[in-house]
Order: C-alpha cells, then structure tokens, then sequence
C-alpha cells in the first residue's frame, strides 16, 4: 500500500474515531484494499469551493471527520476576521447524509461560539444564499454535491454577501483547514443554544424576493394555464419551485410524481443531473402525454435547471444550457426595454466558456457585458466591484446556471423555473413559443451551436491522465482543428495569450484557472477545462454559421454539428 494511505489509516485505527469507523476499515481491508488505499492516500481537497468527494470512511472521503475538520478551519478563519458575533446560515439537500453534515457542521461551529440558523429540512441552494444576506450572517454552508451520483456528498462555502468564497478569503480558509491536524483539533460538542431553526418564514421572504423579478404579470395573467411540467429529480426544489410558481400567478402546474419525493438514492435515474436526457426522460414522457407548454427540472440542489421545449415538428427536446441562457439573457433585455426598465449602466455577466451570443446580444442592446472565470462565484465577485457604478441584470453560464437580479450571489434554479415560464406565456401571447424565439434569434444574430463532452478518469491515476493531458495542450497545441487553422491560444493558467502565426504574446487579466482555449480562423472556440468538482476533464465546442431564413435551421445545425465532430475528431480526445 501506498506509504501516505498506510500512514494515514493507521492514525484512524488508533486514534479518536468511533468504532464503526474502524471496523470499516478493517473490513476494507480484507475485502477491498484497493479502494481503502485511495480513500487513504490524500485528504479530501477543502478546494475554493469546499468539499466535495465520495461518502465513506477515509482522510479522502466525505465523513463526520472530513466535514468536522474543514468546519473547524473556517470556523478559525471567520473569527480571525469578523469581530463581535458571528454568524451562519446552514442548509442541505436531498443527499443521503446530507442531513447529518449539516447538523455536524451546525455543532461545530457552535462548538467555536459561532451562531449558527439552520434550516429545519432540505432547501435549495439559493436560499441559502439569500438567506446569508437577509441575515447579515459572516458566512454560510451548504451540505450538497448538486448533480454528481448519488456516491457524493458534498459541503460549499460561503461568505458575507452570500457567495461561495473568492480570493483571498479562499485561499486563507484553505490554509486554516490544512492546520488542521486532526480529529482532536475539533471543538464538537457545546454551545447547542447557539443553533436557531429557519422554516417557512424564510421561505416566505425567498418567495416574495423571486416574484419580484416579474417583469410581465398581465401576461401570466392572461396565461394563468400555461401548461407547466416541473420534475425536482428527487431534490430540494420541490420545496421551493411549486410555490414559487403559484405565487408568479400559473395554476397549470404538473409534478412528476414519480421524481417528486426527496430522495438520496436518486432510484428513477443514473445521474441527477438535468443536463442529462436520461435524468429528464420521466419528465419529457409526461410533457407529451400533457401536450404542455414547458418543462423544467432542476438538480438535487435545486440550483441548475434545464426546460424542454416542442420543436416546430412538435417533436420534445431538451434545450443545452446555452440555449437556455441565450433565451434568458435576451428576454431580460428585450422585456426590461419594452416596460421602460432598462437602464443607461446595466449589465450582463458570463463565463469564459459560454456562448459568444450572449456578447452579440448585449451589444445589440447596448449593454455592457463582461466574461469571468467558470462559476458564480466569480459573478458575484464581478458585481461586488461594479456595483456602484452598474447594474446587474443577469448571469449565467453554459452549465445550466442562471443567476437573476442581485438578490442573491449563486445561481438560482427555482427563480430561473419561474422566469422561464414567463418567458414562455410571453412568447405564446406573441403566438409563438420558446423554441421559434431561438431560431428567430438565430437568424437575427447568427446561429451559434455549442457542444461539451466529459471525459471521466478516476482516481490518482486519473488524475494524472487528466494533467498530462493538459500538459501537451500547452507544450504542443494543435495547429488546425475541423479544417480551419487555430490564430490563438489562451491559457488561463499562465494568464498568457499567444497568436500561433506572428508568436506575439500578451497578460490575461483573469485569475490562474487551468482552462486552455483554442481560437480559430472561423470563429470557433475550443475549451478544455479539468473539473475542479469531479474527476473529469471538459471540452467545451462553440461554432457559428449565419442563418438567413428561419427555414434553414435544421439545415445549418446538422452542418455545425458535423464541424465539431471533425474538431472532436482532430483532438483525439
């Protein structure tokens, strides 16, 4: 076994853990050494987001002992910043042992004299992040993997003004979770007074904060019956989204019951994930038996979403998330113009990895808008600094993440349902619907066609695929992808551009990210981009065509589909 994993399950076995964790161990063991070593060899990453790992016993799992430890650590660094009391907002998913990380946390923390509101059951993701700012709380934690399998836990970290933690606070809370040196560094007991319980009253100002992003209530009004299916995916939304929903006005609203109920072992589908078709398929059975108007689903977190729209053949498909955030970002513009709300300094925000139409859509309507490294965190780190001077409108980004008005600093699955049923009554009192809108875009602005796949690489000896990978992206970039030459090559690891053909180079201003894009003479963008979440690495496809009549669009999406096969197939990834 490998020295480190030896090492470390030795302390386990002789030190402060309960029984049961030790006899796992010696299980492991006998059984299934393999997998005991890679639960052994490292610690779980404390990332700049959290924890995130499989659930079992081990320095590299998520456990009692891993989520007491990283509590502890972050506990250490809110007291060395914050004077006075200190408090923080605790919330959980649907994920088996969610609830026990959270009220593990929740102890910890008191433990330390920290106030600690947590909330009574499973709730979204993005309350929590509202509900940090409604409180005035220091920071906050959320017990979640979002959409990994059902094998994950996984805990995120929050600061003050409700988003997951930038530099320096990152990078400082890392630091004091690696002081950390074990169990008997925890406080895990004391202090139970300090935990307050949070239930519907918070629910109810979450509400009333998400209805006041309506832009069109006389249109809902007209279109009370809009036919909606909403599937939670066995996840938090279901407390949130149906509410919020019959508070928008709709009252045609449809649940796939057979995904209706919170459950950790997630039994209709593979991955709880809404990206995926297999995870919406119930969803898209019952959208047709219906003939609805829309389908939603979000994640166990309830912070992503994803709808399914008819196409003009009546067939039902599933929109990807930059499709979805084309339609969202281009109804906030268009609305806001129309009802007389757009202001002269407003603006939109996304990633460096999404669609170049939402910057075609912003000039457009003469709106500033800005690209930042992948995750809401750095939207919300981009608004914190122009705030005073601009307006936030909306962000989002190409992994079904939506983030609407500046109430909250995460991305917000429930407000998004909520939105995109409105856009879809107002569509239909144009007499069109969703997916019409999309190409009638299209046409007006360029068809753009974007495509991600993953490649999964488990464990240590994945991990070094996955950075060897890398390495020959950077020390022999490829010189022509799908048949046009690459003019450029970013990376945002070094902060360095170079054009291929004249050398030059230049300073990217964005923070280090390991994230490689590839610019070519036609437009196109390739990124590859390892998960910071998973053991995976992502390659991000973004091509574009000019569409002259909206009879063309099938047309033209198979040709750009096949160009991106061919730059698949030049990677050789």
């Amino acid at each position: 076994m490998d020295p480190i994993a030896q090492e470390n399950l030795n302390k386990w076995l002789v030190g402060n853990y309960d029984d049961k964790t030790k006899q796992e161990i010696n299980r492991l063991l006998e059984t299934n050494p393999v997998e005991l070593e890679d639960a052994f060899y490292k610690n779980l990453e404390f990332g700049t987001g959290g924890l995130r790992g499989l659930m079992g016993v081990g320095t590299n799992r998520m456990n009692k002992y891993t989520v007491g430890m990283a509590t502890q650590g972050f506990a250490n660094y809110l007291k060395s910043v914050f004077q006075g009391e200190i408090s923080v907002a605790i919330a959980h998913d649907s994920r088996n042992n969610s609830r026990f990380f959270a009220e593990t946390t929740a102890q910890v923390f008191a433990a330390n004299g920290i106030k600690v509101y947590l909330f009574e059951d499973l709730r979204p993701t993005p309350e929590l992040s509202f509900t940090i700012r409604e409180l005035g709380c220091q920071g906050g934690v959320v017990c979640t993997a979002s959409h990994n399998p059902r094998e994950y836990n996984g805990y995120k970290a929050y600061w003050n003004d409700g988003s997951q933690l930038v530099p320096p606070h990152d990078k400082n809370v890392i630091r004091e979770v690696e002081k950390i040196n074990g169990v008997n560094d925890v406080k895990w007991t004391g202090g139970e007074n300090l935990i307050s319980s949070l239930g519907d009253k918070m629910d109810q100002q979450y509400i009333s904060m998400v209805k006041g992003l309506s832009i069109y209530p006389t249109v809902i009004e007209k279109h009370a019956d809009l036919k909606i299916v909403y599937t939670p995916i066995h996840g938090s939304g279901i407390k949130l989204v149906p509410p919020v929903l019959r508070k928008f006005g709709f009252k045609n609203i449809h649940i796939v019951e057979e995904q209706s109920k919170p459950d950790g072992d997630f039994p209709t589908v593979k991955y709880p994930n809404p990206e995926e078709a297999e995870a919406m398929h119930l969803g898209l059975k019952l959208a047709a038996e219906i003939d609805a108007d829309i389908l939603c689903g979000t994640d166990p977190d309830a912070d992503r979403l994803a709808i399914g729209v008819k196409n003009t053949a009546g067939e039902w498909v599933l929109l990807n998330g930059n499709q979805t955030a084309v339609l969202a970002f281009n109804y906030l513009l268009e609305a806001r113009k129309e009802k007389g709300l757009a202001q002269s300094n407003d603006m939109v925000i996304t990633t460096i990895v999404t669609t170049p139409m939402i910057d075609v859509l912003a000039k457009a309507n003469q709106v500033n808008c800005y690209r930042v490294l992948t995750g809401f965190k750095w939207i919300a780190d981009l608004i914190r600094e122009k705030e005073k001077n601009e307006n936030y409108i909306i962000g989002g980004e190409e992994s079904f993440g939506l983030m609407i008005g500046d109430k909250i600093r995460d991305k917000d699955g429930v407000s998004a349902v909520a939105l995109l049923c409105e856009m879809a009554a107002y569509e239909k009192e144009k007499g069109r619907s969703l997916y019409e809108k999309l190409i009638d875009l299209c046409v007006q602005h360029g068809y753009y066609l974007e495509e991600l796949i993953s490649i999964t690489r488990k464990g240590r000896k994945g991990q070094e695929e996955i950075a060897e990978m890398m390495d020959g992206f950077r020390k022999q970039p490829p010189l022509q992808l799908g048949g046009s030459a690459v003019i450029e090559v970013l990376d945002f690891e070094k902060q360095i551009g170079r054009n291929i053909k004249t050398g030059e180079q230049w300073s990217l201003s964005l923070p280090k990210s390991n994230v490689i894009q590839f610019l070519l003479e036609n437009g196109s963008v390739i990124s590859a981009r390892p998960s910071g979440t998973e053991p995976k690495i992502k390659f991000y496809f973004s091509v574009k065509e000019n569409l002259a009549t909206a009879d063309q669009f099938d047309q033209v999406g198979i040709q750009l589909k096949n160009r991106i096969k061919s730059i698949i197939s030049d990677l050789n990834v």
